[in-house]
């Protein structure tokens, strides 16, 4: 019998930088994380950027479920793939909203979630 090699699981802040960096490296704009943790039981990170493209963006939330495969983590729920104005990929600890630049000015929820940390992260090498 062949044992199934284990996933190492990244959860959590780490998840979402590391989500952070995926986005960056697809060439999202102004890539945010937001740090809701003790004050939201919807998330404990959202994951913020702009697109660029409607093609961009669902290539993007692609990349993103390919990672989370190789991290250990499942998909919640996806949202918003088909017009790609606002994406919403779902991994219950993490949100990662991916906007386009309209959409990320009217629903601006850098200023609705005002009093959230912003996570530092180290940027991609090639950023």
């Amino acid at each position: 019998m062949q044992r199934e090699k284990a996933v190492p699981q990244v959860e959590g802040c780490e998840f979402a930088q590391a989500v952070a960096r995926v986005v960056e490296d697809n060439r999202a704009d102004d890539v945010v994380i937001l740090d809701l943790r003790g004050l939201s039981s919807v998330a404990d990170f959202f994951v913020i950027a702009t697109g660029t493209s409607d093609r961009q963006m669902r290539a993007i939330a692609d990349q993103i479920k390919e990672y989370g495969k190789t991290v250990g983590q499942s998909q919640y729920g996806l949202s918003g793939y088909e017009a790609a104005t606002w994406v919403l990929v779902d991994y219950v600890d993490v949100v990662i909203h991916l906007f386009d630049a309209e959409r990320r000015r009217y629903y601006d929820l850098e200023l609705l979630w005002g009093d959230a940390p912003r996570v530092k992260w180290v940027h991609s090498v090639s950023a």
